[in-house]
């Protein structure tokens, strides 16, 4: 099939979005290419059409576990074979996957960043017909970018062992990061398709107001539908969905502190519109697709245009009329001065969280290589009197520098083996019924339960036993004290592995040069949100878009700097200048009287709204003149 039949075989559509096509052709022609799409630009369709065109299976690498289950059920309701391979399987269950990409008739396969480097599936690629390395959220992979992940780097490496194309996908990257992530993923020939950001539908709104409650219960009372409000901090989250519900609101919290089947009952809630208002962190939203979400507010300012750009980007994504506030006060411009010192520790303080990491494991020098430590940073801070986050943004650097890597909040799922041989099974006495109903469906539903733990998914299993979840775990437990099973509950922890042996000290590579590189990044990005908040001169969208390297745009005319007319004044002044150089340079003599100026406009200001020269059209223009903006011209 071409890619417009696939397209219309598996999604029903009969076209595809603004720049889906260039990219799919491009990919299809077997060149590596890096897609820059918006939030809900639709950016799965650029690598599973192709994939689905082209013999072979796709490689989807990507950080977030909810997006490949997510895209593993959606495609799987679509009649297409996927698989996924992500932190808490066994060895035996990435294995099993491994064994059915290889040999089954599966077209993709979405994997974690972390098992790429992995013995097990290196030992596999020779055999895995893979027909193009998908990279999701690619400024991962971009040392320069707000969210580096150093499992991403081991992508290029990859490219050694693999000859298929490279798709990288993002929705948010500077031009120097969009440059740093071609480099980096060792594209062939650098090819960036980009589509324009402008989201028409959704009205930037800023509000400096010290009563950030206050102002939050106004707009939740004000727009219908549902909404996400971004706060930093897990208990103010808590707090907050407190204030709301106490308020009429219907309003629920999530952040990454909450166990697994919590989330995702959270999770659930709130795309089935049970839950109206989730109150979270920046852990809730990521791969999450509710295209009706009518307004998003930050009560705590994100530290960089690109943090903001793409959660607020969540909201409107039906096409329908939007919000992203954000509302913030003095007290944010302190705060994010005070996160720099936090967010970078000094070098001598990094060295020293990583002496006291191996010395409170009891870890010798010249020994630790390729532990596992499971981590609790609470426990861990508090033993050494150490202020939690830079402990966190220490150990992050580490891992930046490859010393260790760093999982954090890792879902462990239930295991169970049957520790009774099948024979004996049915003449065991087993004192409830309920027992052998659920022994039953293990049998079923898991092979190889007798040999060796398997991961089990409770929710699947407790509704085909009709029980609860925790009828379930307790059922679960009585049965392990039978020693019918072998039981390992569920967890949801912090790892740390350890890539070397303990280095003595003054022996700690850590690159003062890149330090000081990051700590002038991230001041870079917190001005520039400094400036949109602090601007109200200039259209809200323009600015961002401009943050982002897209020089050519309008003014939205829907953000609260141009519905108070000082967006429009500033576009009308920007277009002006353009257009006066553009006449007076094609003029015999470089002038042009004032009315002169008027008549040639006054077409084009009727059909464009965003344009607006009425009788100030001369102090205008005349200001411009004496401002030197316009200093060469006669008028």
């Amino acid at each position: 099939m071409t890619a417009k039949e696939t397209l219309k075989e598996y999604w029903g559509y009969d076209a595809f979005r603004p720049m889906q096509e260039e990219i799919i052709t491009s990919a299809l022609e077997g060149k590596d290419v890096l897609a820059i799409l918006p939030t809900g630009g639709g950016k799965s369709i650029c690598f599973q059409v192709p994939s689905l065109v082209k013999e072979g299976t796709a490689l989807v690498i990507t950080p977030l576990i909810a997006l490949m289950k997510d895209q593993v059920q959606n495609l799987c309701n679509r009649g297409i074979k996927a698989l996924t391979i992500h932190a808490g399987m066994s060895r035996h269950e990435v294995d099993l996957t491994l064994n059915n990409a290889a040999y089954g008739d599966f077209k993709f396969l979405y994997l974690s960043p972390e098992r790429i480097n992995t013995s097990l599936f290196r030992s596999y690629l020779e055999i895995l017909n893979i027909n193009y390395i998908v990279v999701d959220e690619a400024h991962c992979i971009s040392q320069w970018g707000y969210d580096f992940r150093p499992d991403y780097l081991e992508i290029g490496k990859l490219r050694e062992l693999v000859s298929a194309p490279v798709i990288a996908l993002t929705a948010t990257a500077t031009p120097k990061v969009a440059q740093d992530i071609m480099e980096k993923l060792r594209f062939k020939e650098k090819l960036l398709l980009k589509s324009g950001f402008e989201r028409p539908n959704l009205s930037y709104v800023v509000r400096k107001n010290t009563d950030k409650l206050g102002q939050l219960l106004s707009i939740c009372k004000g727009v219908g539908g549902s909404g996400i409000v971004y706060i930093r901090s897990r208990k103010k989250c808590e707090e907050t969905a407190a204030f709301l519900t106490a308020n009429g609101q219907n309003a629920s919290f999530y952040h990454a502190g909450l166990s697994a089947s919590l989330r995702s009952e959270r999770q659930s809630g709130w795309k089935s519109g049970e839950i109206r208002i989730m109150v979270c962190t920046n852990a809730f939203g990521m791969g999450i697709d509710k295209p009706d979400v009518r307004f998003v507010i930050h009560l705590d300012m994100p530290e960089s245009p690109e943090a903001y750009f793409q959660e607020a980007g969540r909201a409107g994504r039906d096409g329908k009329a939007s919000y992203a506030a954000l509302v913030w006060n003095e007290a944010d411009l302190r705060h994010l001065k005070q996160i720099e010192t936090i967010s970078f520790p000094s070098l001598e303080y990094i060295e020293d969280i990583y002496q006291k990491i191996h010395i409170f494991f009891q870890i010798p020098y010249d020994t630790g290589a390729g532990r596992q430590l499971r981590f609790d940073l609470n426990e861990f801070a508090a033993h050494y009197k150490q202020n939690r986050a830079s402990v966190h943004y220490a150990i992050k650097y580490l891992e930046r520098e490859e010393h260790l890597s760093f999982s954090e909040d890792i879902d462990i799922n239930t295991r169970v083996r049957i520790s009774i041989p099948r024979p004996q099974l049915y003449s065991t006495e087993l004192p409830d019924p309920k027992m052998l109903e659920l022994l039953e469906a293990l049998m079923r539903n898991y092979p190889g339960i007798f040999s060796y733990a398997v991961g089990i998914d409770e929710d699947n299993l407790a509704s085909k036993c009709s029980l609860s979840i925790p009828q379930l775990r307790v059922l679960l437990y009585k049965m392990s004290l039978e020693h019918v099973i072998n039981y390992i509950p569920a967890d949801h922890s912090s790892v740390i592995y350890l890539h070397h042996d303990r280095l003595h000290p003054g022996n700690i590579s850590l690159s003062p040069s890149r330090h000081a590189q990051l700590l002038k990044n991230y001041r870079e990005r917190v001005e520039a949100m400094m400036d949109y908040v602090s601007d109200s001169s200039e259209c809200r969208s323009q600015k961002l878009l401009r943050y982002f390297g897209q020089e050519e745009s309008v003014c939205c005319g829907c953000c609260d700097v141009c519905r108070s007319g000082e967006g429009v004044k500033t576009n009308t002044r920007k277009w002006l200048i353009k257009e006066v150089r553009m006449l007076c340079d094609s003029s015999d003599d470089g002038s042009y009287s004032l009315s002169e100026l008027r008549d040639r406009f006054n077409e084009a200001i009727a059909n464009d709204r965003r344009l607006r020269l009425t009788e100030d059209f001369a102090p205008i223009l005349r200001g411009l003149i004496d401002s030197s903006e316009l200093p060469m011209y006669r008028l």
